[in-house]
């Protein structure tokens, strides 16, 4: 019996299932910034606040002057932001600022909602700044989604990456962002994910892999802990991955079957030497009605139609910034305020918390 339920290519936005709602994965090769943090080139050419065409490898997005996404409302679900090259800028309308990179992820709940910008600023003035992430969106069951909202950060130190060695020295790496993994008989965690997470339930089973494969690496996926989980595999760069005795090629994602078995993984080998990433979202499925109009997922019209009565009405706590976009200057480094007051900041070289 097949490992793989269903194949599917992947394209900017991935396919997902219950519980997950969105995936996006954002590549773009940024040319050298200015002062100001934007790109050192021209924009003529560019749909300026609707810029999705990868114009020369990179895109403005709904950014005018910095790329990103300036400040939108959500509701209803949280968004799982993993950066792994390049620095994404946070501000919300609870009065709360982040920046992050490098391997961070931020883990925001929208509850009953916020309004938040996520931008890209350009710090470095005299080479490129590539930028390379993926946001997830997660759904709340019903009687969560009315919750205050909430943003914690899994910095990425605290993050941990398990390596598997195979018997040629073949490596594994697997980061474990949301969930656990049983390695070498001893579970490791991820860092907690925000209070009223779904993924806050061990019943929910939610995890988040990033998985890096050195070419012809050998690992083997765990079952997961219920038979109701559902488990996909996205190979998102490099050659092709084995399944269980069946190729899944780059750029293509696999929905797996029975949870309940391990699964043997293996990574081809290009004709360059690359091995294979791989993302893994997993998780037990809410199993209530979703709907969904632009930022707010509920589960009824009437609750998607209230959602933007509310934000006319209430701008979901207005917006304490200036401008739409705001960035955090070209010297700040890492770094999470928070709404309650906590602060987070690391500087360039060294971790420290206030």
């Amino acid at each position: 019996m097949s490992a793989i339920r269903q194949t599917f290519p992947l394209s900017s936005q991935w396919p997902t299932i219950d519980p997950f709602l969105f995936c996006a994965h954002h590549r773009d090769d940024y040319p050298n910034g200015t002062v100001d943090l934007e790109p050192d080139a021209s924009l003529n050419s560019r749909t300026i606040g609707q810029d999705f065409a990868d114009i020369d490898g990179w895109n403005m997005y709904h950014g005018k002057n910095v790329p990103g996404f300036p400040q939108h409302p959500h509701r209803g679900f949280e968004t799982i932001t993993y950066v792994r090259t390049g620095i994404c800028d946070h501000s919300d309308s609870m009065g709360a600022t982040a920046r992050f990179g490098r391997g961070d992820t931020q883990w925001m709940t929208a509850g009953k909602g916020i309004v938040h910008c996520e931008m890209f600023p350009l710090l470095n003035r005299d080479e490129r700044n590539p930028l390379e992430l993926f946001q997830i969106w997660l759904n709340l069951p019903a009687e969560d989604k009315m919750v205050d909202p909430y943003f914690t950060m899994l910095w990425s130190h605290d993050t941990p990456t398990v390596v598997d060695a195979g018997p040629n020295g073949e490596l594994v790496d697997i980061t474990v962002i949301a969930g656990t993994l049983a390695a070498h008989g001893n579970p490791v965690d991820a860092p907690a994910p925000p209070p009223n997470s779904w993924a806050s339930r061990a019943a929910a089973d939610v995890a988040i892999w990033h998985l890096r494969f050195d070419p012809g690496a050998h690992w083997t996926l765990p079952p997961a802990a219920r038979a109701d989980t559902e488990r996909v595999l996205y190979a998102f760069e490099g050659s092709w991955l084995t399944v269980d005795g069946e190729r899944v090629d780059a750029q293509h994602g696999a929905l797996l079957d029975d949870p309940t078995k391990p699964i043997e993984l293996i990574a081809g080998e290009g004709r360059d030497g690359q091995g294979v990433e791989v993302m893994l979202l997993q998780g037990r499925p809410i199993g209530e009605p979703v709907a969904r109009y632009g930022p707010f997922v509920m589960n009824t019209d009437a609750e998607i139609r209230q959602a933007f009565e509310d934000y006319r009405r209430t701008e979901f706590g207005g917006w304490p910034w200036p401008p739409a976009d705001p960035t955090h200057g070209a010297e700040e480094g890492r770094f999470a305020h928070h709404a309650d007051g906590e602060l987070e900041r690391f500087d360039r070289d060294a971790v420290s918390t206030t």
